[in-house]
């Protein structure tokens, strides 16, 4: 539960940016979406943890060719718990997207259109939780240690975002 850990510390830190706040928005946005899909939490957070996968390769990918600053400027730019089509387009291509629908579609039994349609909130929601280990007083340096311990996790495809999200829900009682 490493990452799960990281934004605890994240929100006990006031140099961070993460509070108890952000992640009540962040649990009420997965259960409005559980409301409109007509599933469960788990089901949603079983997304989640697929689009996590999907914004880490692409996360990854941008600090290695532009630094960790670009990474970090992404987060800032596009977390939040409002739906957001610009979030998904600057991470994933049209392909990217369809592949990501189609993944989490055969892993939480929701069919792959509604998926797509839910990528402009679940991308924004992966990066909020991300943004939680931002500075403070200057998000854009790169001591994000959420973000960090994201992008540098082992690489065994499990991105710990379901599984923070269902902790956090825990945490706070939801």
């Amino acid at each position: 539960m490493g990452l799960f850990d990281q934004i605890l510390g994240a929100v006990a830190n006031p140099n961070q940016q993460g509070n108890l706040g952000q992640l009540g928005g962040i649990i009420n946005s997965v259960n409005q979406l559980s409301d409109r899909t007509g599933t469960d939490p788990s089901t949603i957070q079983s997304v989640l943890g697929v689009v996590g996968s999907y914004v880490r390769s692409s996360l990854q990918q941008k600090r290695d060719t532009a630094g960790n600053e670009e990474a970090q400027a992404i987060v800032n730019q596009y977390a939040g718990t409002s739906p957001n089509p610009q979030a998904v387009n600057s991470l994933f291509s049209p392909q990217i997207q369809q592949q990501v629908a189609q993944v989490a579609a055969q892993r939480s039994g929701l069919d792959a259109g509604i998926i797509q349609q839910l990528l402009p909130i679940a991308v924004p929601i992966v990066l909020n939780f991300l943004q939680s280990g931002a500075n403070a007083q200057n998000p854009q340096s790169g001591g994000n240690s959420v973000l960090n311990s994201f992008l540098d996790a082992d690489g065994d495809g499990d991105v710990d975002i379901a599984d923070a999200i269902q902790l956090a829900s825990r945490h706070m009682g939801r």
